[in-house]
């Protein structure tokens, strides 16, 4: 009996080792990496237009795509978030998004969450990876959230003046939008416009720039007749979409209303041009 009594508490004890060893290793693992199916929309949408980015935990957080389809549907909404904040179309954002980075199975998009190839570039503080390109071991930027990468396109795209010229052409002409990417720089391949166009009629994309043109974001003509000076900020709208509704810039719209950042809120009365002024 004392044998067998020995036995039990010897194989208790190894039980207990096993499964104590295996809940370390377990932890150990989701600190570093979370793999999520998709974009919560309760957790990122908000009423300006903007999308909330969601809060980085440190953790390197994968969204798994199978398939273009699957792509599209993943990021396609916050494309159009991005269209209605900073006017770039949402299907240039989707077909660079699926040419740079493989549909998301690419090697650089698996290790950085980078899905538009920007390189760190100067002046880049976050984090960094080294991938051959154009050169051996080049620096491209690293997101710990794939929705970080989408927000920094738009920064990228809006922000260096070699890019400006684009932001003058209709947010739905995609085939300008494609060719203007090239002329500025934004690749080496001679046929990027034709890639980034084919993908985009092959996959329709560019129902998504018509969904948020319909919405009455990006057309220049709108309301350029009327007599208003004021507008009152409805759900949706951005300084941008209010910009082209009246033709105005934004660095206008912020002198006007003697703004200093871009924060609007929903029944905000904005001058949209000066008073007596009838454009």
């Amino acid at each position: 009996m004392i044998q067998r009594g020995v036995l039990f508490i010897v194989l208790g004890l190894l039980l207990i080792g096993c499964k104590a060893k295996k809940r370390t290793t377990y932890s150990k693992k989701t600190k570093k990496e979370q793999v999520v199916s998709k974009p919560s929309k309760k957790q990122v949408f908000e009423d300006n237009g903007y999308y909330s980015l969601p809060e980085d935990t440190g953790k390197f957080v994968k969204f798994p795509i199978n398939s273009i389809q699957e792509y599209i549907e993943t990021f396609a909404e916050i494309a159009q978030m991005e269209m209605k904040a900073y006017g770039i179309p949402a299907s240039i954002t989707l077909a660079q998004g699926l040419l740079e980075s493989g549909f998301g199975k690419g090697e650089l998009a698996l290790k950085t969450n980078n899905h538009f190839g920007i390189k760190c570039h100067k002046g880049w503080k976050g984090d960094r990876d080294y991938h051959d390109d154009d050169e051996a071991g080049e620096c491209f930027r690293k997101y710990n959230h794939p929705m970080y990468s989408f927000r920094d396109h738009s920064i990228f795209l809006s922000g260096r003046s070699r890019y400006a010229s684009l932001f003058e052409l209709d947010s739905d002409d995609y085939k300008r939008w494609a060719k203007g990417l090239k002329q500025a720089g934004y690749a080496t391949d001679k046929r990027y416009p034709q890639k980034l166009i084919s993908l985009i009629e092959r996959h329709q994309l560019y129902q998504y720039d018509r969904g948020v043109v319909r919405q009455g974001y990006g057309q220049d003509t709108a309301n350029t007749g009327s007599a208003n000076t004021t507008y009152v900020v409805k759900k949706g709208d951005t300084l941008y979409s209010i910009s082209r509704r009246y033709s105005v810039s934004v660095e206008d719209l912020k002198t006007l209303n003697r703004m200093e950042g871009n924060t609007i809120s929903i029944g905000q009365e904005l001058m949209v041009r000066p008073a007596g002024v009838n454009k």
